[in-house]
């Protein structure tokens, strides 16, 4: 069970990285949206400095045709570094990238999963993971603990070496799901984590022990004054 961010904002994985135990970074074009027109490279160089070389980092091509795909993987990997993984929607044309890809060596994170048979031809086609969108999955009516349920069966049963890394999120309880389900990662925006731990029963817990350690030792007292 592992946990990745899904964002692109310098401050953010600065920042929440001391505190929360990621193995990685994913990011998508409506992700770099939210940060508007950056140097794309050297954005993601910056991130890659940050997190290092044992932690993955994910990007996303944008075109659709496969010689396009694989035009954008190799700009990727030339300008930000060779251990990229190489996000690629699970469309015909994607698939065919992807197995061109995984051919040439290169890590691939098969993305745009809504259904079961995409996410199956992709663990098929030799995808390092796969990313299933839980929340629009649910919004559009399709049972995301059934899709990641067959998945993580299908993976055990013919020994995939394809990790799922669940994506999509609005609440920690779809992320806790989707873990139940069997994904083995799941890439969230920070903020959710955060919110997560901002609980008002967490507080007033955390609030409670300290009036009661004060009440046994002293206002202010903390254990090294013991």
């Amino acid at each position: 069970m592992k946990y990745m961010f899904d964002t692109i904002n310098i401050e953010d994985i600065k920042h929440y990285s001391e505190f929360y135990p990621i193995t990685g970074i994913t990011s998508n074009p409506s992700i770099i949206k939210i940060e508007g027109k950056i140097n794309f490279f050297n954005h993601f160089k910056e991130i890659r400095k940050i997190i290092g070389m044992n932690k993955s980092l994910h990007i996303q091509v944008v075109s659709e045709d496969y010689d396009g795909i694989m035009a954008e993987a190799a700009a990727i990997i030339k300008n930000v570094d060779d251990k990229v993984f190489i996000k690629v929607p699970v469309t015909e044309q994607g698939l065919k990238a992807i197995r061109a890809l995984k051919a040439k060596g290169i890590g691939v994170t098969a993305t745009a999963i809504y259904t079961k048979v995409q996410g199956l031809l992709a663990m098929e086609a030799g995808a390092d993971f796969i990313a299933p969108y839980y929340n629009r999955m649910e919004n559009m009516d399709i049972d995301p603990k059934a899709v990641i349920t067959t998945f993580a069966k299908m993976i055990e049963k013919y020994n995939y070496s394809t990790t799922i890394l669940a994506a999509s999120f609005k609440n920690m309880g779809q992320v806790n799901t989707a873990f139940e389900c069997g994904a083995q990662t799941a890439t969230i925006q920070p903020a959710l984590l955060h919110t997560a731990l901002k609980m008002p029963v967490i507080k007033k817990a955390v609030e409670d022990f300290t009036t009661d350690f004060e009440t046994i030792f002293g206002k202010g007292v903390s254990i090294v004054d013991l």
